[in-house]
């Protein structure tokens, strides 16, 4: 069964979407460069990864394995790009469109895969719709109502206007886009391999090529804990019926270790100095924006 949805409306026939970056007043500009983005980040992956032109274009061409931190360290920076490198937002998702142009794939039975086909194109975008509401519902003291939900969901519309997904991906409002979302990993989403290693990488972090061999024991010693934690946080965060689909173990007890942590980190960041508790990119860009209306206040106060 697939869930039908209402198609947005997004422009006339034979317009073109605008595109924009995004303003300071945004709740994207407001929560997505908090460092807690991360803690629901490993589980939109996941679903990405089980997502079957995903999984294989994902297992053919990307480092995730070989070079985790790495790709880790590209894919925030890349998203904090998104909302906060304005002009250059757009920039960036053009070039995410042209190095996709190309990664194609045929899987393990003859099937034909391309990056930029509509709906995984599209899912990409939609996993962020999720893993910001599943964010709030743990990590969060200050819980999102219904019109904050929708408010969100009309801004990561925009944000699929600025990355090009076609209008018929696009459930009209977050409403909609609920029981579209559980149809889809209901009924599209499968077991992959890739997931599977995904979340094995996430497990055990591989050390840097650059940590000598000799090293490498320390390296595991001390990430053992993140990797652990990096992996219940994935897990915990992950829709129940994934967890099934891939045999992974919750239970009731995990689930009020998660809800404990989630209270405590929902308290602890937001009295943490601004430098800490957002991402390089997005604390740089909200002090710019600070800077700017604090000249905008003096120049409309200049002597005339």
């Amino acid at each position: 069964m697939t869930a039908a949805v209402t198609q947005i409306d997004h422009v006339a026939r034979g317009a073109r979407p605008e595109r924009r970056p995004f303003a300071a007043d945004s709740l994207v500009w407001q929560e997505t460069g908090l460092i807690t983005f991360s803690l629901t980040a490993g589980s939109a992956f996941l679903l990405q990864t089980m997502e079957p032109t995903i999984a294989a274009v994902v297992d053919e061409h990307s480092t995730f394995r070989t070079d985790p931190l790495g790709r880790a360290f590209r894919s925030i920076a890349s998203v904090m790009m998104w909302i906060y490198g304005g002009d250059e937002a757009l920039a960036e998702a053009d070039r995410l469109r042209v190095m996709h142009a190309t990664l194609n794939s045929v899987d393990a039975h003859g099937v034909k895969h391309q990056a930029l086909s509509s709906g995984p194109w599209a899912w990409v975008l939609h996993t962020a719709v999720f893993a910001f509401t599943e964010g709030n519902k743990y990590f969060s003291s200050a819980k999102l109502s219904e019109a904050d939900k929708e408010a969100y969901y009309r801004e990561v519309v925009q944000l699929m206007r600025n990355f090009s997904v076609a209008p018929k991906e696009i459930p009209a409002t977050f409403a909609e886009w609920e029981p579209w979302f559980q149809d889809q990993i209901e009924n599209h989403l499968v077991a992959t391999n890739v997931a599977e290693d995904y979340l094995t990488v996430i497990r055990n972090i591989a050390p840097p090529k650059q940590i000598p061999a000799a090293l490498r024991p320390v390296w595991r010693t001390a990430t053992n804990p993140i990797g652990r934690l990096q992996y219940f946080f994935t897990v915990g965060t992950t829709p129940g019926l994934i967890r099934d689909k891939l045999g992974l173990t919750w239970t009731a007890n995990d689930e009020r270790t998660l809800r404990a942590l989630g209270w405590v980190i929902g308290r602890t960041v937001p009295v943490l100095p601004e430098r800490i508790r957002y991402f390089p990119i997005a604390f740089e860009a909200r002090r710019l924006e600070r800077d700017r209306a604090r000249l905008r206040r003096i120049i409309d106060l200049r002597p005339m």
